[in-house]
């Protein structure tokens, strides 16, 4: 067997923000992540554009619909025999009712201090913060 291993899998993100200010979070119903706090995200699928995946990603696991804007930031996390690249965008919403579904057994919109007592997955609030992403209220 020649060449590595490992593999890259393309993932997304959505930075969404109320207008109190409040950060979008879903709980993580499913590894990775299981039972952590993240914002709503998940891979992309063969031939989908990023801002197609945070607009279907979005509405499966928060019932929101989204206009999808400027990449803010981009992680590496660890994944099984390999890498996820994450591409995290501005969101605003545009329609729907706030619902856990799809991979999220629950969502919401949080504040400062109620993110102060979430837990997170590995990497979120440092990420958040050098990105100026941070809920506002």
């Amino acid at each position: 067997m020649t060449g590595s291993s490992e593999r890259t899998i393309r993932c997304v993100g959505a930075l969404v923000h109320d207008s109190n200010g409040r950060l979008l979070l879903v709980r993580r119903a499913n590894p990775p992540g299981e039972g952590l706090w993240s914002i709503p995200g998940g891979r992309v699928e063969p031939k989908e554009t990023d801002e197609a995946a945070v607009t279907r990603e979005v509405a499966e696991e928060t019932g929101l619909s989204v206009t999808v804007g400027r990449l803010v930031g981009s992680v590496e996390r660890p994944a099984p025999n390999g890498v996820f690249l994450i591409f995290d965008y501005e969101c605003q919403v545009t329609s729907g009712v706030l619902r856990a579904g799809d991979d999220a057994s629950d969502v919401a919109w949080v504040d400062s201090a109620t993110l102060a007592t979430l837990p997170t997955t590995d990497g979120l609030l440092e990420a958040l913060s050098e990105w100026n992403w941070l809920p506002r209220a």
